[in-house]
């Protein structure tokens, strides 16, 4: 509605009303009356802005907003406290002997005597003692069980000892360290193996000589058989020159500063 149109109806809305209240005046009453009207004004101006309201009451949760990009990385934490012990490792392989301590204090000196036939007795009986007590660990080994062929004794030796230990040992009883020259061989000093559970010993075979050369112990050549596993003899650290056999019957190159079991070899018709 335009603002003449609305004056109009105003107006007229106050024509009427005058009129209507005139004529109940003079219905009611000889006496003059007089009537108010109260007219509208226009429009006045905006007043001042207010004071700002009270805090309203918080409105719903809203939906989860999107993660934001990793933060930077924290500091590293404490220590935790030490878990449970584990189980015990295998024994490893024994270690190379240990250079010699320093040379202990002088002890005090001994009484004096006439003591070199004394000595003398006792240094033979020291040397009968230790080869009496090779002897007994050989017999011992020997009961435990030995493996036959139908042209050799083989013994299974359950000392630790680095290669040339093993073969002077064996030398000193007759024999050398295994050396299996033909399949049947091979096969009977792998089941022995197998069957005392074990998993490698030293054989006879090295070529401590001439490298890449493998020869027996007792200097014979390799030329009708061989049982290298696939990949050996492969020299690994360019200190692998002497054997060992698996319980598979496959041989390996090992370093000859190794401990570990061996198979002393002998003929029948020497024993």
């Amino acid at each position: 509605m335009s603002k003449e149109r609305l004056v109009s109806f105003v107006l007229v809305m106050v024509l009427g009303l005058v009129l209507m209240g005139s004529a109940d005046c003079q219905h009611l009453s000889e006496e003059p009356c007089s009537v108010q009207i109260l007219v509208p004004g226009l429009k006045g101006d905006a007043g001042e802005k207010g004071e700002k309201g009270a805090l309203g009451r918080p409105g719903r949760v809203g939906p989860p907003g999107e993660p934001g990009p990793p933060g930077p990385k924290g500091q590293k934490g404490n220590m935790g406290r030490q878990g449970k012990m584990g189980p015990s490792g295998m024994k490893g392989l024994k270690g190379d002997m240990g250079d010699p301590g320093p040379k202990g204090s002088d002890g005090d000196p001994g009484a004096s005597c006439d003591c070199t036939p004394l000595r003398k007795m006792i240094g033979e009986m020291d040397i009968q003692v230790s080869h009496l007590t090779n002897e007994l660990k050989f017999i011992k080994n020997a009961v435990a069980g030995i493996k036959e062929t139908d042209s050799k004794i083989y013994l299974l030796v359950k000392e630790e000892k680095r290669f040339v230990d093993a073969e002077l040992y064996c030398q000193g009883r007759g024999g050398h360290l295994a050396m299996p020259k033909d399949e049947t061989a091979n096969k009977a000093l792998a089941s022995y193996i197998s069957a005392a559970g074990l998993s490698r010993v030293y054989i006879g075979i090295n070529d401590l000589d001439r490298e890449g050369h493998f020869v027996y112990v007792d200097r014979s050549a390799m030329t009708t058989f061989s049982k290298w596993r696939e990949g050996e003899p492969n020299n690994a650290y360019e200190d692998e020159d002497c054997s060992e056999m698996v319980a598979s019957g496959e041989w390996i190159d090992v370093a000859c500063h190794l401990t570990m079991y061996f198979v002393c070899e002998f003929d029948k018709d020497s024993v």
